[in-house]
């Protein structure tokens, strides 16, 4: 009987609902119980949702931190101490925040690896890749003023590094670090205005972008391990036949996927939160000290490959554009890419060795970055980054050498 009544009050409950916002319903249904995903997603699908949650989990906490943080060069240091020792669960919520940044930028890593694999970017998917590049763009922005505001020593010397490469901008760089940084050096004004933009402006941002990107998907539906268009294939009421609605299949499996994720996220937040360093830098521990510059110089490891290019190349404007030219040559991906086929299942060996040597560059370029930087490392990282440049500008060529494997009419359930 409590049941029925349960039921009866549900029901009331959205007619009501559905009477003052019509247009509530359709749009659950469009994105949720008749959005038809193909029915092979593997492992590598996780890493979407995942990102989301990342993305709330950053949110929700950085709401918590800001009600104790102080955006000022003479107490972020000592806020943020206050958070870890005198607020209650503070230090959870902190490491939550800071371990949270460096698991969100493994998801999205790993999220976009997915992307160049089973090449989610070739038609008709391009503009779902273009925002998903924004929302990586945005985010580096986001992370780079959020590492900022602990106000530690690296946090200082690193955002000192950073601002000073606009200088190396012809005619307009000495005024666009000035601007920047809102003063002569890296100050209280710097502070106050990378806390305004990493609280509240690019949060909007990312959101917005998140929003367009997953619309964007859901227009033209998603890609899937064998590259098969599922809407090709349909029955007589235009159901996939290889789609499944997203909820409850998929909603369950994400669910699952986030509960084991969030699980070593947690293991990580409790044993070891600062993964020895490489989270969060010891030199983070101790205060912004103008006349203490740190034994090496270095950002969180998100950025390393990056900055290993940008110390490979001796001239300084060359390294800033060598750097930038990095990350949106990705914008290009998919239509440098192309190969008749989407797959890497279906591609040939070529495709797969370049890919792996790829993966391996990276990691290297990312540990180089971290190193204090001999001759040795430097002519390495100059070798790397001329690797990296030539695997997305060559890949016009490369992508369309080797005989591909026929793609089948429709997906297939193997790993």
């Amino acid at each position: 009987m409590s049941k029925n009544v349960l039921s009866r009050a549900a029901d009331g409950v959205m007619a009501w609902v559905n009477e003052r916002a019509p247009g509530m319903m359709p749009a659950y249904r469009k994105h949720m119980t008749e959005y038809y995903a193909p029915k092979n997603f593997n492992v590598w699908y996780y890493f979407g949702s995942l990102a989301l949650v990342m993305l709330v989990n950053q949110i929700v906490t950085g709401i918590f931190l800001t009600m104790h943080y102080k955006p000022s060069a003479a107490e972020a240091f000592s806020s943020i101490e206050y958070i870890m020792r005198d607020v209650p669960g503070g230090w959870l919520i902190r490491y939550m925040h800071s371990t949270g940044a460096s698991l969100f930028f493994v998801v999205v890593y790993l999220h976009m690896f997915r992307g160049l694999i089973y090449g989610s970017g070739k038609k008709p998917r391009e503009l779902v890749w273009l925002l998903g590049m924004a929302i990586f763009l945005t985010l580096m922005a986001e992370a780079f003023m959020g590492y900022v505001l602990p106000w530690g020593n690296m946090s200082y010397w690193g955002a000192q590094v950073i601002i000073n490469l606009f200088g190396a901008v012809p005619y307009v760089g000495t005024a666009l670090t000035e601007w920047i940084r809102g003063d002569f050096v890296v100050a209280d004004a710097t502070l106050n205005r990378f806390f305004a933009l990493h609280v509240i402006a690019l949060p909007l941002v990312l959101l917005l972008l998140v929003v367009l990107h997953l619309g964007a998907l859901h227009e033209v539906g998603s890609n899937n391990p064998d590259g098969v268009e599922i809407k090709k294939k349909k029955d007589a009421r235009g159901i996939p036949l290889d789609g499944i609605p997203f909820h409850p299949y998929y909603t369950v499996k994400d669910l699952f996927g986030t509960a084991a994720f969030l699980t070593v996220m947690f293991f990580i937040i409790f044993f070891e939160p600062t993964a020895g360093g490489v989270f969060l830098e010891h030199d983070n521990f101790f205060p912004a000290n103008q006349l203490a510059t740190p034994d090496h110089i270095k950002p969180v490891w998100y950025f390393t490959p990056y900055y290993a290019m940008l110390r490979a190349i001796p001239n300084k404007l060359a390294g800033v554009m060598t750097m930038g030219g990095a990350v949106l040559i990705l914008f290009l991906v998919p239509w440098l890419d192309c190969s008749p086929v989407k797959s890497i299942r279906y591609r040939p060996l070529l495709s797969k060795i370049m890919v792996g040597l790829f993966v391996v560059a990276f990691v290297i370029l990312g540990w180089l970055g971290s190193q204090a930087g001999s001759d040795m490392q430097k002519l390495t990282a100059q070798i790397l980054t001329v690797f990296y440049f030539g695997f997305f500008l060559l890949m016009p060529i490369w992508s369309r050498m080797g005989t591909f494997k026929p793609v089948p009419d429709r997906v297939t359930m193997h790993d």
